[in-house]
């Protein structure tokens, strides 16, 4: 199953990652703003952190395994752009202050670390039933890029009310629903009965929607990489990272119009990439995929800045 890497592999990532997220929990325990300069700041230490990491792999198991969780890493961050506009909708639909965004953000991606684990662990198991596995899953992410692309091609304006989300609606039947927020509470005693809030009720949102985006970005990476070690760090390095990209994101996407089109294209692929890995008759290398991923990103990012919206 470690296909080998070893138990010290696991607990340096395990020490790295719960020792990077206690820092950046006491270094935001207060419920404030989170600024600009902020998530700048964070988002580069966690970068930076998954570079240091991708270092070691590269240092104990080669440069190939390195460029694999790379390209793995940098496929979960373009994926998960448009996921982090979702995620806004739900926290302004529960009417979530700013300044508690990021504790909700921060319990989250606890959530979405052990559901992810969860969801690649079968994933990867499903491998073991045959090659076909790899087709089916080709096949599912060229389907994610066609979706995206028709998506691409209406005007986004409606916003979806998440609180009627039917999660939110199995929660109440199943705890006690106070109908008002408690400041940071996720749950509030009343006449020593115990209430969740709206604030929980958007936790359990966001998670199960974490885990609708992960039928996307899993496939995808398990396209890249079949190693679960690989596949479980490099999904979870780039989720750490997300509640710095957040509040980044909210500005910067409005200047990236061509940032969309780039990920389908890395989707499109990776697609194809899987299915004709299923006949053999090509092998397509792990440095090729980091490539075609970095110019992708790369040319979506410039092209954006060049041929900015119009309006």
């Amino acid at each position: 199953m470690l296909q080998g890497y070893t138990l010290t592999n696991i607990i340096i990532f395990a020490a790295i990652a719960i020792a990077a997220m206690c820092i950046d929990l006491f270094f935001h325990r207060k419920d404030k703003l989170i600024t600009i300069t902020n998530a700048a700041i964070w988002s580069s230490i966690w970068v930076l952190i998954s570079a240091s990491f991708a270092v070691y792999i590269g240092m104990t198991h080669g440069v190939d395994k390195a460029s694999l969780f790379i390209s793995g890493y940098m496929l979960e961050q373009s994926l998960s752009v448009d996921n982090l506009f979702v995620i806004m909708a739900i926290l302004s639909n529960f009417g979530v202050k700013e300044q508690y965004q990021h504790r909700v953000l921060f319990y989250g991606i606890i959530g979405a670390i052990i559901l992810r684990f969860i969801f690649i662990a079968i994933g990867t198991s499903l491998l073991l039933l045959g090659k076909w596995i790899l087709a089916l899953f080709g096949i599912l992410v060229m389907w994610s890029a066609w979706h995206m692309y028709q998506a691409s091609k209406k005007e986004k304006i409606e916003i979806v009310d998440y609180t009627h989300h039917w999660s939110v609606r199995l929660a109440g039947r199943i705890f006690p629903v106070h109908p008002e927020n408690r400041g940071n509470s996720f749950f509030v005693k009343i006449d020593k009965k115990l209430f969740i809030t709206p604030l929980m009720l958007c936790l359990i949102t966001v998670n199960i929607v974490d885990i609708i985006f992960a039928f996307d970005s899993v496939p995808a990476i398990i396209a890249i990489t079949q190693e679960p070690f690989l596949v479980y760090t490099s999904n979870i390095f780039a989720v750490l990272g997300l509640r710095s990209m957040f509040f980044l994101v909210s500005g910067a996407k409005r200047y990236l119009r061509h940032l969309e089109k780039a990920v389908i294209f890395i989707l499109v692929f990776i697609g194809f990439k899987m299915l004709i890995g299923v006949t053999e008759i090509i092998h397509i290398t792990s440095l090729v995929s980091l490539i075609v991923v970095m110019v992708s990103l790369f040319t979506g990012i410039v092209a954006s800045l060049i041929f900015p919206k119009k309006d």
